[in-house]
């Protein structure tokens, strides 16, 4: 009897690897690792790498510090609202108080001996017609109602006033006139020492009458002044108040050690 040491007919030979029952030799499976291709150190298989924006991509930085509100405008516009309120106060004041003076300077004249005609009515605290002289020196005049027609009151005025028409003439209230009835009323006026002057009837002025002139003055350029205050001050804490919240969001916000 003889024995054979060699391979069986058609096996594998002594001592060689077995192959897996169902696989080819060479193949490797579908979508496995290639033979030389060595997996990076850190990467775990099936997790996304980290790493650099790839070239031409916008890298994301810090954000700007946000704007602080409410702005200075605010304040910038209160106080040039202030500004034109002063400006238009006393702008407005001086053009009040000058229609004033010109409204009550008369609109007309007549030489001594002439018949001044006065409308009276008692029942308009408004309306408080005066006797107006206008010379160029210091004269003395003598004014009374006419004989025949009705009479009135005619006094001295407690203070020497001064007024200009609209032509640039200059008027001293003379005398002031008054009635206990409404109507017109005839008053002639004479120089008995002689002289060169113009009687006129215009309006004795009231301290009431330069009421809206005042407002204009004061009030106005006051109300512009303190909201121009007001707005300053609440702006300034407002945006204090957000300054610390920002601080105080940043402390909170910020990146750890930062």
């Amino acid at each position: 009897m003889s024995h054979n040491f060699g391979p069986p007919s058609g096996g594998a030979g002594y001592g060689a690897p077995q192959q897996p029952h169902g696989q080819q030799y060479g193949n490797q499976p579908y979508g496995g690792q290639q033979y030389g291709q060595q997996q990076q150190y850190g990467q775990q298989a099936g997790v996304p790498s980290y790493g650099y924006a790839p070239p031409g991509a916008a890298p994301q930085g810090p954000q700007g510090p946000q704007k602080v509100k409410p702005s200075v405008g605010w304040i910038v516009g209160a106080w040039i609202v202030a500004v034109l309120a002063i400006v238009g106060g006393v702008a407005g004041s001086v053009g009040s108080v000058f229609n004033t003076v010109t409204d009550a300077a008369p609109s007309s004249s007549v030489g001594p001996g002439e018949v001044l005609t006065v409308k009276i009515d008692p029942a308009d605290a408004s309306d408080k017609p005066a006797i107006y002289v206008s010379a160029t020196q210091a004269v003395r005049f003598e004014c009374a109602f006419q004989e025949g027609g009705p009479q009135g009151q005619l006094a001295q005025p407690s203070v020497q006033t001064t007024v200009t028409g609209t032509d640039g003439v200059p008027w001293e209230l003379g005398l002031r006139v008054g009635a206990s009835q409404a109507g017109e009323y005839k008053i002639v006026c004479s120089l008995p020492e002689g002289g060169d002057a113009r009687f006129g009837v215009g309006q004795e002025l009231a301290a009431g009458q330069f009421a809206g002139g005042i407002v204009l003055l004061v009030v106005v350029p006051l109300a512009g002044f303190l909201l121009a205050v007001v707005v300053t001050i609440v702006v300034l804490v407002k945006r204090s108040r957000a300054r610390k919240r920002l601080a105080a969001a940043g402390a909170w916000g910020g990146p750890y050690g930062g």
